[in-house]
């Protein structure tokens, strides 16, 4: 195993605890990487201000520069520094967390879901972001839209897309640009009117931008947030029958997922200057892979990391980051996540018949379903 194809290994715990015990911060000569594997060294990794999102030289991934996507892309918040990531992160965070749970449980409800594992990948990849458009004021065809839109954006965010699902990603980003452009003309939501009024005076194409980039990411972390709640409860049916019996156990066990087996399990920083963390000497271009889930596996920050516990006194965990890219949707996803899963148990969907993998990733675990033969 290697710290790259770890993601998606079907148990890459073990290998993550031994990358701990050879120090937090290692050099791995074969992928030219530093590892942080552990709670202390991802801490400070994140934390410090020479460790950047994206490398100097290549702020937009040669593979999309030229084209829609690599321009949303070059005004994401989650990909910038300074004034480009605080700006939009001020004027989209708060309305996030003023979203009423209620109102979240009546638009994941309100979502048509069909049986076995074709309605289960509506609900991990189409239902979430047809209600983050439901609450930005999309009706329900356009919020649809929105979703499977959103799904082709994406690709351009992985380096494992194709030629294919690059132009899919810029004709998606057009569609997208268009559809929020007017949406905010209608001037009737207030959630949309709030999020506006924050980028008074910018590029409104920085607005929209970051609009598309609040959807990509409730895409993929939510996705696998509710799929990796749905194995453990497929792994574990005692542990599903408590939750049948108790819905008021999903936030808890939601809680505890994202800790223990997060649909994010890595991220990349690069070294801007020459800095020390943790007294290792790092060079400017030096990249730094993030282990995150090995992080909230370590027995420094969590007690009986390894057991998954409903439970658990004091949780911490770096699954939605740490320090200025913190994610901002944390709250949003969990309770999008919580009222999808409240649904599935409703609609007593039968886990037993499906079967699943892993998509092809370098840094999510979201599993994806079919039936069984």
């Amino acid at each position: 195993m290697d710290p790259i194809i770890a993601a998606t290994h079907p148990d890459p715990y073990p290998y993550y605890a031994s990358l701990r015990t050879k120090g937090g911060l290692t050099f791995d000569r074969p992928s030219n990487l530093w590892i942080a594997s552990s709670a202390e060294a991802v801490c400070a990794v994140l934390r410090h201000p020479d460790c950047q999102v994206r490398p100097a030289d290549e702020p937009v991934p040669k593979a999309i520069a030229e084209g829609p996507a690599g321009r949303v892309f070059g005004q994401l918040m989650r990909m910038n520094e300074g004034e480009r990531h605080r700006c939009p992160r001020a004027a989209i965070a708060p309305g996030l967390q003023d979203v009423d749970p209620q109102r979240i449980e009546d638009l994941v409800r309100a979502r048509f879901l069909r049986e076995g594992a074709e309605g289960l990948r509506q609900a991990q990849f189409i239902g979430p972001v047809s209600v983050i458009a439901a609450l930005l004021g999309f009706n329900p065809a356009d919020s649809r839209l929105v979703s499977e839109l959103t799904a082709d954006f994406v690709a351009c965010l992985s380096p494992l897309s194709d030629a294919t699902q690059l132009a899919a990603a810029h004709r998606a980003s057009e569609q997208l640009a268009r559809l929020f452009n007017e949406r905010t003309e209608a001037q009737d939501n207030p959630l949309l009117i709030g999020i506006g009024q924050g980028f008074e005076g910018a590029d409104p194409d920085n607005r929209v931008a970051n609009l598309i980039g609040l959807l990509s990411q409730t895409f993929d972390a939510t996705a696998g947030l509710i799929g990796n709640a749905l194995l453990a409860l497929i792994r574990n049916p005692v542990l599903h029958q408590i939750l049948k019996d108790d819905a008021t156990q999903i936030s808890p066990l939601l809680a505890e997922i994202q800790r223990f087996d997060p649909p994010v399990q890595n991220t990349r920083r690069f070294v801007a200057a020459p800095c020390q963390i943790l007294g290792t000497a790092l060079e400017p271009a030096a990249t730094i892979l993030v282990l995150l889930a090995s992080a909230n596996r370590d027995p420094q920050l969590n007690p009986q990391p390894d057991a998954l516990l409903l439970e658990r006194a004091n949780r911490r965990s770096f699954s939605f980051g740490t320090g200025r890219h913190e994610c901002p949707g944390q709250t949003l996803a969990l309770e999008i996540a919580r009222a999808t899963l409240g649904t599935i148990f409703a609609r007593e969907l039968p886990l037993d018949r499906l079967a699943w993998r892993y998509r092809p990733s370098l840094n999510g675990r979201i599993p994806q379903f079919s039936d069984r033969p």
